[in-house]
């Protein structure tokens, strides 16, 4: 049985959690199983956008505890390579060429809502819990710390990771984690709207650029990151989607992208 289902639909692929009987809590197989999917999207020129979603009633319920137990005979040196794995999948989504939207219609929590974190883009149905609850049970948001800080900040990522509290949908996007609340009837639409929206009117090379920008200028001290922008906008302007882009504007045609 596949932990993770993949399908491809024009330009959008499909990557969804299949353990609904686990409330499709994350182990080593799913971990290795969405990598592989992520990087398959990536690697098809036609995909422009990923939207990832999950079976059954929770989005992600993290890690699935009865895994996590076995870890603990592990040395140091052999959970230090599967804590590794996960940070190669999120860091991997966060980085990913291609735009990638979280679908959550259920419960996301620990691991589950770092998935929601990295991704670029996130809808809820307004009955989504949703947090980092580590701390409840001895454990840590390591990973997921990295990118929640620069989400939505210190002093607020304090509050959710130090605490552990389980807070709604509205909550979590009046912190910037959500982007969109959905009632469930309509979710499915909705992301597809938005996606087919990006295809229309977004150019792929433009998009992947803009998102590895947003990434690495954060990490730079300002005179780097300026100098970074500056040699990608002057890389950008060659581009033959800038061109295309340029070209159809000036001359009053309607862009394909």
């Amino acid at each position: 049985m596949n932990y993770v289902n993949y399908k491809k639909d024009g330009r959008i692929a499909f990557i969804t959690l299949n353990r609904p009987e686990k409330r499709n809590a994350l182990n080593s197989e799913i971990v290795e199983e969405l990598k592989e999917y992520f990087d398959k999207a990536e690697t098809d020129k036609e995909i422009k956008i990923v939207i990832l979603k999950a079976k059954g009633e929770a989005f992600c319920a993290g890690a699935d505890l009865a895994y996590l137990q076995t870890l603990q005979n592990n040395t140091f040196e052999e959970n230090l390579i599967d804590s590794g794995n996960l940070t190669t999948l999120y860091n991997k989504i966060y980085t990913h060429d291609k735009i990638v939207i979280a679908q959550v219609e259920g419960h996301a929590i620990a691991g589950g809502a770092g998935l929601a974190t990295v991704c670029d883009f996130a809808f809820s149905v307004p009955e989504t819990k949703y947090g980092y609850t580590e701390v409840a049970i001895g454990f840590i948001p390591a990973i997921v710390s990295v990118f929640l800080l620069r989400k939505i900040g210190e002093s607020k990522a304090k509050e959710l990771l130090l605490t552990g509290k389980i807070i709604d949908a509205q909550e979590a996007k009046n912190l910037g984690i959500f982007n969109f609340i959905i009632e469930k009837k309509d979710i499915s639409k909705a992301v597809k709207d938005f996606a087919d929206n990006l295809i229309k009117n977004a150019s792929g090379e433009s998009l992947k650029i803009t998102k590895k920008l947003i990434a690495k200028v954060q990490g730079f001290e300002l005179d780097k990151a300026l100098k970074y922008a500056s040699k990608q906008n002057a890389k950008a302007r060659s581009t033959d989607d800038c061109k295309k882009g340029i070209s159809a504007f000036l001359n009053k045609e309607k862009i394909n992208w």
